[in-house]
């Protein structure tokens, strides 16, 4: 399990990595404490496979924390990858176990062409799943698993993908849950997929923008790299402009 992989690698540590690991901790614990007092989830994102299970390991220690009376922490899925439905499964008996509510975002994954090249290079199993389909249906399956524990999951379906949504929404119908279900929230990024977040607004949903923030330095390289690693996406800006020339149309009318 995760956390038995943490406590072997802690073994392995020197006294001054450990020292650096605590001091990361306690660094979370002020960032959560505020998060909490203020009334604001804090949302840890994913990163490649060869850094996440500190990332991981982390976050379920924060959400041990915090998640007991409200859901503060959550932790990114990407469902991109082979193994992280069965994590998604693993983390809510953890949650049940250590008795928190589990917070889950839901994203596909940024870094396929990255992990793959590595993988490739190095020599070892590639993690990511053998095609799209996999991925949508390993994705539409965590969505499903999430809204069948919300009791014990906080769910936030980040997808650009309209079945996903549209079939997170028919779920709640399914099971005769409000849209607006406190542990069920959208999220598109800022400036695409305006069609899906308003429509999912219309129909009572709880819905934001993903708007990253910061210095021009940091933020323009930070969303280059976006452009780059989602190149395997790139038939969204095709719909986007599509819905754009529809409306157009439609208005000149």
């Amino acid at each position: 399990s995760l956390m038995k992989r943490f406590t072997k690698a802690m073994e392995s540590l020197t006294d001054s990595e450990k020292e650096e690991w605590q001091r990361l901790q306690k660094r979370m614990v002020t960032i959560c404490s505020v998060a909490s007092a203020k009334g604001v989830g804090v949302l840890i994102d994913a990163e490649e496979t060869w850094i996440q299970d500190p990332v991981d390991v982390l976050t379920i220690l924060m959400m041990e924390q915090f998640n007991k009376e409200k859901v503060v922490v959550y932790n990114t899925l990407q469902l991109y990858r082979h193994d992280r439905f069965a994590f998604l499964k693993d983390s809510y008996e953890a949650a049940v176990l250590r008795n928190f509510v589990l917070g889950a975002k839901l994203v596909r994954g940024a870094y396929m062409e990255k992990e793959r090249l590595r993988a490739k290079e190095m020599n070892y199993p590639s993690p990511i799943q053998p095609d799209k389909e996999s991925s949508d249906r390993d994705y539409n399956a965590a969505v499903e698993f999430c809204i069948e524990h919300l009791d014990r999951i906080a769910v936030i379906v980040a997808s650009h993908n309209e079945y996903s949504n549209l079939y997170t929404t028919q779920l709640l119908d399914k099971k005769g849950l409000p849209h607006n279900h406190p542990h069920v929230h959208f999220s598109q990024l800022f400036g695409m997929s305006d069609n899906i977040t308003f429509n999912l607004a219309k129909s009572g949903c709880s819905v934001s923008k993903y708007l990253p923030f910061g210095p021009i330095k940091d933020v323009i390289p930070y969303l280059m790299r976006r452009a780059q690693e989602n190149s395997s996406v790139s038939g969204q800006t095709g719909r986007e402009l599509g819905l754009i020339e529809k409306e157009i149309k439609r208005r000149s009318l």
